[in-house]
């Protein structure tokens, strides 16, 4: 396997996983997958077609399949870290946890399967976007914002109307409005720093 050279960036960012990191790097360095970054973490490919990541956060280390619904999980690894997701698995993994090799590579093993096998569960495209009331107001009251909005793709739209519309508070939505505003007439997409790794 051939491994992404600015990894050891993303380990200078995350010191406190950094021995579950090797270790898991390790175990993927002996399969057939190609490591590279994306979203600004290890991803792990075949052909150009990402099954695993390696995802750091406060409380645990994630390894993330893509197409982990299609696994048998027979060690009950797996749980489904976010409920709008049909097919992503995640295996979490705490500080003090010992990583078993072996049932790594089963399940890396069975995840490579599937995937010759086509088993995928592609996501379903989303149309039309949804404008939340605080952000049709700000639009139609600033015309460059409502240019550049209107410029920036559905995609980069909908993550701006739902970053708006998923705040609880007024004063959140606001706030989030006031922050936004310029990433908007800079062209930016909302979560574009971290697409960009």
């Amino acid at each position: 396997m051939n491994k992404a050279k600015t990894i050891p960036e993303y380990l200078k960012n995350n010191q406190k996983w950094q021995d579950e990191i090797d270790t898991l790097r390790d175990i993927l360095a002996k399969t057939e997958l190609t490591e590279a970054i994306k979203w600004g973490a290890p991803a792990y490919l075949l052909d150009k077609k990402i099954l695993i990541g390696i995802g750091a956060f406060k409380n645990h280390l994630g390894l993330w399949f893509h197409q982990g619904v299609f696994l048998k999980d027979t060690h009950s690894k797996l749980v489904n870290a976010q409920e709008s997701t049909k097919a992503l698995r995640q295996w979490r993994i705490e500080k003090g946890d010992t990583i078993d090799e072996s049932i790594v590579r089963a399940y890396v093993q069975e995840t490579i399967e599937n995937c010759l096998a086509g088993k995928e569960i592609k996501p379903e495209r989303k149309t039309g976007v949804s404008i939340p009331p605080e952000l049709e107001t700000a639009l139609n009251s600033n015309i460059d914002f409502k240019n550049a909005f209107s410029g920036l793709t559905p995609g980069k739209q909908r993550e701006y109307a739902n970053y708006i519309a998923e705040a609880k508070r007024e004063a959140t939505k606001l706030s989030r409005l006031e922050k936004i505003t310029p990433m908007v007439i800079s062209g930016s997409g909302l979560h574009d720093k971290y697409k960009n790794c």
